[in-house]
């Protein structure tokens, strides 16, 4: 049997990369998949590639009207849903502190903490109990490398979150955990990285490679699925060892 066989999911950011890879991962294994994304011309690829059991909603994840809007229609077709993937993020990770400017910060933080946070307040209603919701957070919420202040300090608010929550809602069976991805080096992130750096990054990962956003995928499917039913609160690296050696 399939591992979501029956179940509803809604996965923010969903039109490219690692979220794309999980939608589709989900459909495959029976879920109907909610998809998001700013462009509407990238959400009807999206749609396309996914190819079934997939609704696509245009909206930022930052935008709390546009949040309203994807809960609305969740409600309006399927009346509730089951797993919640917060993926929907943005990060410049070459901004030095002396450079970095208010509208930088803002920014950041309105998408990846501001956003992920009124997320799951929104989607509260309609999970269902017992349900899992998955925070898409990065190594970097560990690491300190230069010029990733507010990248990184809002990714450590993400994996925060899923502390708190897991605390909040264990009276409704509810499993909140956090992926960590590594340097994966099939996003949209990655494609304009100079060779010497993708060179660095694979220099520094113990697997001797980077990652694929269907690796992000195949861990999320195991957060979002019973396989999983005895991991709350946690947070998993998928880094090839780079923060673990």
């Amino acid at each position: 049997m399939a591992k979501l066989e029956g179940k509803v999911a809604v996965i923010t950011g969903g039109t490219s990369g690692m979220a794309l890879a999980t939608a589709k991962l989900f459909v495959e294994e029976g879920a109907h998949v909610f998809i998001t994304g700013r462009r509407q011309e990238q959400l009807d690829k999206a749609i396309k590639e996914i190819g079934k059991n997939v609704t696509g909603v245009q909206g930022d994840a930052g935008n709390l009207a546009d949040l309203d809007r994807l809960f609305d229609i969740v409600k309006k077709e399927k009346g509730h849903f089951d797993i919640l993937f917060a993926s929907a993020g943005i990060g410049d990770m070459n901004v030095p502190l002396k450079a970095a400017t208010e509208k930088h910060f803002d920014d950041t933080f309105n998408v990846n903490a501001r956003g992920t946070f009124f997320t799951a307040q929104k989607a509260l209603p309609l999970l269902r109990d017992g349900g899992s919701i998955i925070l898409n957070t990065s190594i970097a919420n560990v690491m300190g490398h230069p010029g990733s202040s507010a990248y990184s300090a809002s990714k450590a608010a993400v994996r925060s979150f899923a502390r708190t929550w897991t605390s909040e809602l264990k009276d409704r069976k509810i499993r909140v955990n956090a992926v960590s991805p590594g340097s994966i080096g099939d996003t949209g992130s990655f494609e304009h990285i100079p060779a010497e750096m993708k060179g660095y990054l694979i220099s520094q990962t113990p697997v001797g490679r980077l990652g694929l956003s269907k690796e992000i995928a195949t861990t999320v499917l195991f957060l979002a699925s019973d396989d999983s039913s005895f991991v709350t609160g946690s947070e998993i690296a998928v880094d090839g060892g780079m923060t673990q050696v």
